[in-house]
């Protein structure tokens, strides 16, 4: 597996605003209604950002033999990797999509539930960065060093 590029996590972003402004001036125009904001968006994506640390903090010290851990199956190491790719990749776009409902919202900033909506989808934009880091921090830690001759390089 190659490492994440940061190139590909803006370009999902990018592409996912632009997916989620349209939805949202879609669903504005055409439904008649706005397109709702679930609250339990941002709380989701903490929770998701909170269990990949603990995930990644727990996996650094197996894979450095720290005193008191058992050390990691190293298959199981490789799904801790395919958990960060997934996860870095989850939080970009759950990130750019909640950033273009609230920018499509921004506008009508005055009006209280659309305000809400606004809100809510920042919280989301926030929780999904920090979900977005936490499964860099563990891709990272799943790295495998290099050796005396140089393989292992990631």
């Amino acid at each position: 597996m190659k490492p994440t590029r940061i190139r590909l996590l803006v370009a999902l972003v990018v592409i996912a605003a632009a997916a989620g402004w349209g939805i949202a001036k879609v669903v504005d125009a055409y439904a008649s209604r706005s397109l709702p904001v679930p609250w339990t968006a941002p709380v989701v994506m903490t929770v998701l950002a909170i269990a990949i640390t603990l995930w990644a903090r727990g996996t650094r010290a197996r894979l450095a033999r720290r005193p008191g851990t058992t050390p990691m199956d190293p298959l199981l190491a490789a799904r801790s990797a395919a958990l960060a790719l997934a996860g870095s990749r989850t939080g970009a776009v759950v990130a750019g999509l909640y950033a273009g409902i609230a920018l499509a919202f921004a506008p009508r900033w005055d009006v209280l539930p659309v305000r809400e909506r606004v809100i809510l989808a920042a919280a989301t934009v926030v929780a999904s960065g920090a979900t977005t880091a936490a499964s860099l921090w563990l891709e990272r830690v799943c790295r495998i060093p290099p050796g005396p001759s140089g393989e292992g390089k990631a």
